[in-house]
């Protein structure tokens, strides 16, 4: 039996978060590479924006708050 601790659960949630993050990434610079984007890969732009945003607010949600 495997036993999971909160703290492990937690980075794996971040490490899946941060790996859907840079995959979002991956897509914008493809579409970003071409001139001219018709109005179906401009709605995906702004789709794969906003979800990686969500992404990214999640992930300072798992990141404890540094104060410098």
């Amino acid at each position: 039996m495997k036993v999971e601790t909160a703290g492990t659960q937690d980075n794996e949630a971040l490490t899946q978060l941060m790996e859907e993050h840079r995959r979002y990434s991956e897509k914008l610079e493809g579409l970003s590479q071409s001139p001219y984007l018709s109005a179906e890969d401009h709605m995906e732009e702004l789709r794969l924006k906003k979800l990686k945003l969500r992404v990214k607010d999640e992930i300072v949600g798992h990141r404890p708050y540094r104060f410098n």
